[in-house]
């Protein structure tokens, strides 16, 4: 299963999903392709340093959407690199209906929190402010919506008294390492299939 991987940042879930392909825990599964649209995110560094191949693809035109011709830009790319599944890592933009259409089904996200709860961006912060005992991360198919797609896997991360943000988000983000490859294993074994909006076989 080839993967094209979306990041915008530091690309830890990269890192993590390359690591785990190194180190046989997640098989027949290949990057195709990372693409950021950042000149100078850290995603790319670490994609040259595993070897991946990689390209940045600017989307100046619009500040929190991927659209327009840069989308067919993107679209272009991913498909030039025969990327099966859509990986998004971190990638700080909507994904559009032209994306959507090219890959049906097949672009998935991770996001830090439960889903439903806690859609958008700081979803930690918004855990602690609600005051949530327990929060997590969640893997999901993309739709049109802002984190509202069939959810694949979760994970639960519970809220400590003592927690900061940045304590809750550090421990979110490794059991964001651990599901993304899980996950990827299981839709590269062909076990993962769609009820409308259940997702079956997903066992993580």
């Amino acid at each position: 299963m080839r993967i094209g991987v979306l990041g915008s940042g530091s690309g830890t879930n990269f890192a993590a999903i390359a690591e785990a392909i190194a180190a046989r825990r997640l098989t027949n599964v290949e990057v195709a392709l990372v693409v950021s649209d950042v000149r100078d995110a850290v995603i790319l560094e670490r994609a040259r340093r595993y070897g991946c191949p990689c390209t940045c693809l600017p989307a100046d035109d619009f500040k929190t959407k991927l659209d327009g011709p840069q989308e067919q830009t993107y679209i272009d790319a991913l498909r030039a690199a025969q990327a099966d599944y859509i990986v998004l890592a971190g990638f700080m933009r909507m994904i559009k209906r032209g994306m959507l259409e090219a890959f049906p089904r097949r672009i998935i996200n991770i996001h830090p929190a439960l889903l439903p709860a806690f859609p958008g961006v700081h979803s930690w912060e918004q855990a602690l402010a609600y005051g949530a005992k327990l929060t997590g991360c969640t893997v999901h198919f993309v739709d049109a919506g802002m984190d509202t797609g069939p959810i694949i896997a979760q994970a639960a991360v519970p809220v400590l008294d003592n927690d900061t943000p940045d304590t809750l988000h550090a421990r979110i983000q490794e059991q964001e390492h651990l599901l993304y490859p899980r996950v990827l294993q299981c839709l590269a074994d062909g076990r993962v299939r769609l009820d409308g909006r259940r997702v079956l076989g997903a066992e993580v």
